[in-house]
């Protein structure tokens, strides 16, 4: 049986087939960078005309990379898809709170949803970061309320959770919050496409200082 089997030449000829599909020209360089690995991940070329930036979005996650930041999740899911190479190589920690033994306790204390308790873990543990919510809308409307009271202070938020009831509208609260963000647009979204979106920036840091082995 005859098929590809070079990961390698697998995601060229996807990225090939990306190209030729899709309308590259709103975005800039680095940008279209994401958005193709978001589309690539995903198989879904409609993801082109819902992601988009704020200003210096891609360079301010980019800019906390390079200080060696903590990337925070809202799922072990998303946790366990970001590259461990790339992650070290710089010098970037992810990190994970929902299963925190304090944050099961807060959520029936206070009648809230883990991912909401997750946040307020992190916040407690410091206050900056890249912060990727890719399937809990109540996550991202937690964090941009403790970072309203000054509790904490992301460098980058990816706000791409998923679902039918608050994720459009905690996407809408996130651009209006003026913290630099990356979003896709709607109910659409996932864990998957806020780890493409993550590995996609650390692969950025390669073309930089050329310590960042890519695979996957």
């Amino acid at each position: 049986m005859e098929y590809v089997r070079d990961p390698l030449e697998i995601e060229k000829k996807s990225f090939e087939i990306i190209e030729g599909h899709v309308d590259r020209r709103k975005f800039d360089e680095k940008e279209w960078a994401i958005v193709r690995r978001v589309i690539h991940s995903v198989a879904d070329f409609e993801y082109a005309g819902i992601m988009d930036f704020s200003e210096e979005a891609v360079e301010a996650g980019l800019a906390a990379m390079r200080r060696g930041c903590r990337i925070v999740t809202d799922t072990r899911m998303a946790e366990a898809g970001i590259n461990r190479k790339a992650l070290e190589a710089a010098g970037c920690v992810v990190k994970c709170y929902v299963d925190y033994p304090d944050v099961a306790a807060k959520s029936r204390e206070l009648s809230i949803t883990r991912a909401m308790a997750s946040i307020m873990a992190a916040a407690q543990d410091g206050g900056g970061g890249i912060f990727a919510i890719g399937n809990a809308p109540t996550a991202l409307f937690k964090l941009l309320e403790l970072a309203e009271e000054g509790r904490i202070k992301p460098d980058l938020v990816i706000g791409v959770p998923v679902g039918f009831v608050g994720a459009a509208e905690s996407k809408e609260a996130l651009v209006a919050s003026g913290i630099p963000y990356i979003v896709a647009w709607g109910r659409r979204g996932g864990s998957t496409v806020a780890v493409a979106i993550v590995n996609a920036l650390l692969y950025m840091l390669k073309d930089e200082n050329g310590k960042i082995c890519r695979k996957g």
